[in-house]
């Protein structure tokens, strides 16, 4: 049986697979990767928001940041955030040191925090509520994180589009060898990106008072892809 260069899979954690157990009795085999590309606009846009509040004492600690987030979730209703999209994300208390040399460390007071993950699906609004959230007393924001709410009518079109590329590639080699496709023999699915966050784009611990200038998220478009490997018979 003849061969011709397999090319390696982009991605190498299989999700979904379609093939026939049947190797065909002559021809030659030729593995293709390819990657189908489609392009959307975020809809969904996650922060991280909270407070920082240090105290001499951990129950003052605690009741201080306690204090501040209740302004930070009465602003996060007031704009019409929903219960289900706000999430508790983290709430903890340290120790404060104080460091000298030959000394054991002392303790100087203590950190408490406590920070939600928060939904918003109007990107447009959610710079505006980072303002608001800053004057309700929030000193700590991580993200925005964009992503897509709902991703499958665009996976698929990555699908098709990784279908076309693949079969365009195996007529491409094909002809280089003097051979003709007669039919595609498997499918594998080996990953998929459906638009998710990418690392946050914006952290600060700030001030509780509201910027000078309002704050503008620009949701931009995200790339959603599918890559598949595809065995073709070539004869």
């Amino acid at each position: 049986m003849r061969s011709i260069m397999a090319l390696p899979a982009l991605l190498i954690t299989p999700a979904v697979a379609v093939a026939q157990t049947d190797l065909p009795a002559a021809g030659t085999l030729l593995e293709v990767s390819a990657q189908g590309r489609t392009t959307r606009v975020p809809d969904v846009a996650t922060i991280r928001a909270g407070v920082v509040a240090d105290a001499p004492t951990a129950a003052a600690a605690i009741a201080e940041q306690a204090r501040r987030m209740a302004g930070v979730l009465a602003a996060l209703r007031r704009a019409g955030v929903g219960a289900r999209d706000i999430a508790t994300a983290n709430v903890g208390l340290n120790p404060q040191y104080r460091y000298q040399d030959g000394q054991a460390p002392q303790v100087t007071g203590y950190q408490a925090s406590n920070s939600v993950s928060v939904r918003f699906r109007d990107i447009v609004r959610a710079g505006t509520i980072l303002d608001a959230l800053v004057a309700s007393g929030a000193n700590q924001i991580n993200g925005p994180d964009l992503s897509i709410d709902k991703p499958d009518a665009a996976l698929d079109e990555a699908r098709v589009d990784a279908v076309k590329r693949a079969r365009a590639r195996a007529d491409l080699y094909a002809g280089a060898a003097g051979l003709r496709v007669v039919r595609m023999v498997s499918i594998a699915e080996a990953g998929e990106d459906a638009g998710q966050p990418r690392p946050p784009v914006f952290y600060a611990r700030v001030a509780a008072a509201a910027a000078p200038a309002p704050t503008e998220i620009a949701p931009g478009e995200k790339d959603v892809t599918v890559t598949l490997t595809i065995r073709f018979l070539l004869n």
